[in-house]
Parts: structure tokens; sequence; C-alpha cells
């Protein structure tokens, strides 16, 4: 899948890979892909959630070196 926007939180830990992503997602137009690149273990519960209360669409992530990689679509 192709992403507008890329965040690179790797060696940050919670709840930083989340509030740079809330940031970066408000200056992108609804319906925007952003790619979040974590290292940080409470991403897999943090991001799913962040999405759920904010609204956005979680599509889903991936292994990426030691850490994961989400994709969130902007409301």
């Amino acid at each position: 899948m192709d992403w507008d926007e890329e965040i690179d939180a790797a060696g940050l830990l919670c709840p930083l890979p989340v509030l740079k992503a809330r940031k970066r997602l408000l200056t992108m137009r609804p319906g925007a892909v952003l790619r979040l690149v974590a290292t940080d273990p409470a991403a897999v519960v943090d991001v799913p959630h962040f999405c759920a209360e904010a609204g956005h669409e979680f599509l889903g992530a991936t292994a990426e070196g030691s850490g994961q990689a989400y994709l969130i679509r902007r409301r």
C-alpha cells in the first residue's frame, strides 16, 4: 500500500510515537495515509487505540526491522 507521509519514531518510547503521529495527522488532508515506524513494544496497543479514540482508520501493521510499521488513514 502507498502512503502520503511517514514518521520514523524508532527508538522513541511511549507516548512519543503516538504524539508524533497525532501532530502530523492534524496537518494532513482527510483520507491521506500516514506510515509510522516504531520500535516501542507498547505501540502495538497504543497505535490502534489512538486511532479508535481519534476516529482515524487503522489500516494495519507489518514487521519493520526491529519494530513495526503502522498505516493510519486520516479521518
